[in-house]
């Protein structure tokens, strides 16, 4: 008989998600002659009745696909089945209500792109059937363990780094400090890459305990060198990591700015990219990952596993049980590769000036 897979997209969009679906329903067909169930909206069309879900027809997925941005499926960042929030206000557990959908499709096997978060979730609600599940990392954060990148992170820094190449001129051209302030929710795997990708002469992450001294002194150093502007790049959690940081403030971004201006003396501007690094049309080395990966999945619920997840190491597609990545976060590791190459080029990361 013909095999029927899933696949869905649960948490934050990024983008490669739509070339990752596409590679999944074109190696199912193509490779097993296997159909393919979309999901939409993540965990939260298994509630709906019937289920949310529509076939995934390879005739329809052209390369157009490959290069949209977001997810045509739909995802949430919302919904946790066993904790579900009720339309009255009060938390039940909905996960046997989403089970069911699961069974309404009739699956062979399910296939969820998500990050850390979201694995941990679909892996728990998977225990609950026999259905094979394999998970593909994808986060613009970059920090889900045991692969060396996330679907969203390649696009996530070109974006970043484009920000960067636009404020340089305009900081240069009104003598300000220019501050962007980028995504990394528990890492700074973004700010680190843009920082170096962009030129910056500060980088702030939440991994390095930082003081606001160092990085004014860093400043004075670029003025008495000539320089009239300067680039600092802020991961948005950064300020966690040293007690000066904002109180009830939502933006470090622009309380450091304001900083900045009071112990400088210099004007300081942020930009604050949020949702605008999730959006973009992904680059090329996000659709090629999102290719592999997906490819890969297929191929390993072809070859009878479950629970593991499917990542990109030293150049190849590799697998890993999934209990080795969820709760797991992949943070900057401080004497990686690009905080040496940030140190060794002068960078200054807020713990000296």
């Amino acid at each position: 008989m013909t095999k029927c897979i899933g696949i869905l997209t649960s948490g934050g969009d990024c983008a490669g998600l739509n070339a990752t679906i596409r590679a999944v329903a074109l190696r199912a067909h193509h490779g097993y002659g296997w159909r393919t169930i979309g999901i939409s909206h993540g965990t939260l069309g298994l509630l709906r009745r019937p289920v949310a879900a529509e076939p995934l027809d390879p005739a329809r997925l052209d390369a157009v696909l490959a290069r949209q941005g977001g997810t045509f499926l739909g995802t949430t960042s919302h919904g946790d089945p066993f904790a579900f929030p009720m339309p009255d206000g009060t938390i039940a557990d909905r996960s046997a209500d989403m089970v069911e959908g699961l069974r309404e499709l009739h699956l062979d096997g399910l296939i969820g792109v998500g990050g850390d978060g979201s694995l941990a979730i679909l892996r728990r609600l998977l225990s609950k059937t026999a259905l094979p599940f394999i998970g593909v990392p994808k986060t613009i954060d970059n920090d889900v363990g045991h692969t060396e990148r996330a679907i969203g992170h390649s696009t996530a820094v070109a974006v970043a780094t484009e920000a960067l190449d636009r404020l340089q001129p305009t900081g240069a051209s009104h003598d300000r400090v220019m501050v962007l302030e980028v995504m990394g929710r528990d890492a700074g795997h973004i700010a680190i890459a843009a920082g170096i990708a962009g030129g910056a002469d500060v980088v702030l992450l939440p991994e390095v305990r930082w003081r606001l001294a160092n990085v004014v002194q860093r400043i004075a150093v670029c003025r008495r060198a000539g320089r009239t502007s300067a680039l600092v790049v802020v991961a948005e959690a950064a300020g966690d990591s040293h007690e000066e940081g904002p109180r009830g403030e939502a933006s470090i971004g622009e309380w450091l700015a304001r900083r900045l201006m009071v112990a400088t003396g210099a004007e300081a501007r942020a930009t604050v990219l949020g949702h605008v690094q999730r959006g973009a049309q992904p680059t090329a080395e996000d659709r090629l990952l999102a290719a592999a990966l997906g490819v890969g999945a297929v191929d390993l619920l072809a070859a009878g596993k479950a629970d593991r997840m499917v990542g990109w190491w030293n150049r190849t597609v590799i697998d890993v049980p999934l209990e080795k990545v969820v709760g797991r976060s992949r943070t900057v590791a401080p004497d990686g590769a690009l905080m040496r190459t940030a140190r060794a080029l002068g960078i200054c990361l807020g713990d000296t000036a």
